[in-house]
């Protein structure tokens, strides 16, 4: 047990200094112990009495690592959590064993034409280019604001950012996900006139 504990430090030193081998050794080592909370975290009733997302995950590293999760290694274990909580979900959706996720940001067209579980595994499939394009911690916030519904400042402390940062960072993301759904450039709806005044 003190082996896998002092691997998980290792491979966190490692993440945090932009290696990828290592990001991918820790995410095999923590999936596991990720899916049945992801399931825990969306199944029906129970989500209502649950902590936070994150703070499950950190509880789950304590049982781990045998410590607490630092403000340092934080941001970048949550990257990795939240990326094998959301395979487990998209399993859930395929399986149609979850509540469909929220479409606030799908276009019109894609909601006409697709099925909310279409829609749900579309994104999954597109925050893996996200990643490449807009970097992992957009891919985050995707992934705690769209399949966990965190707030922005849930979202914005567990990621260590500014909320305004965070909230800029999240439009980003939406006009990205739209873009890629509907093969075209975004465009902001023009604000509603107001009725003059009698």
């Amino acid at each position: 047990m003190n082996a896998a504990k002092n691997e998980i430090t290792i491979l966190l030193d490692k993440v945090r200094n932009g290696d990828k081998e290592a990001e991918n050794l820790l995410y095999e080592l923590v999936h596991p112990h990720l899916r049945m909370l992801a399931r825990q975290v969306l199944g029906g009733e129970t989500r209502k009495t649950l902590p936070q997302p994150t703070e499950l995950v950190s509880q789950v590293y304590v049982r781990l690592a045998g410590a607490k999760l630092s403000l340092r290694d934080r941001k970048h274990f949550y990257a990795i959590a939240f990326r094998a909580m959301r395979r487990e979900i998209i399993d859930m959706i395929r399986g149609e064993k979850m509540p469909m996720l929220p479409i606030e940001f799908v276009p019109d067209g894609k909601l006409a034409r697709s099925s909310r579980v279409e829609v749900a595994i579309l994104v999954d499939q597109l925050l893996d280019k996200m990643g490449e394009e807009l970097g992992q911690e957009s891919v985050a916030i995707v992934e705690m604001k769209y399949f966990f519904s965190m707030t922005d400042e849930e979202t914005a402390e567990a990621l260590g950012l500014e909320l305004r940062t965070m909230q800029l960072r999240w439009q980003s993301a939406r006009i990205w996900l739209f873009e890629k759904m509907e093969g075209k450039p975004w465009q902001a709806k023009p604000a509603k006139k107001k009725a003059a005044a009698k």
